[in-house]
């Protein structure tokens, strides 16, 4: 019997792939709130859905990789993210107990 060789190939995935899981999770999460509220979302409200967080994500990127930049850095570290929530303090306490419980398991 050949022996059989495990390769793991990893590709980066397009902005296009992102987008339609982006969209298929929101479309998800979408189902199971209208099943909840008994109620029901159009496709295009779910596409409009999609643009909007995608764009935000877009500005967020941005606004991360400036700040890294800004700091001679050339990836994005926590305080970048953190420096981005500054002026959202229920954004910035989750993201504290998020980076809080990471820093206890290591």
């Amino acid at each position: 019997m050949p022996p059989t060789t495990s390769t793991t190939t990893t590709t980066k995935p397009t902005p296009s792939t992102l987008k339609s899981a982006l969209w298929l999770l929101i479309g998800r999460l979408v189902d199971e709130e209208s099943i909840n509220l008994n109620t029901n979302a159009t496709p295009q409200f779910i596409g409009a859905l999609t643009e909007l967080v995608w764009m935000q994500i877009e500005n967020v990127v941005g606004d991360v990789e400036m700040f890294a930049r800004h700091a001679g850095r050339k990836t994005v570290a926590v305080e970048d993210v953190m420096l981005l929530a500054r002026r959202n303090e229920g954004l910035e306490a989750v993201l504290r107990g998020f980076v809080d419980g990471v820093g206890d398991r290591e």
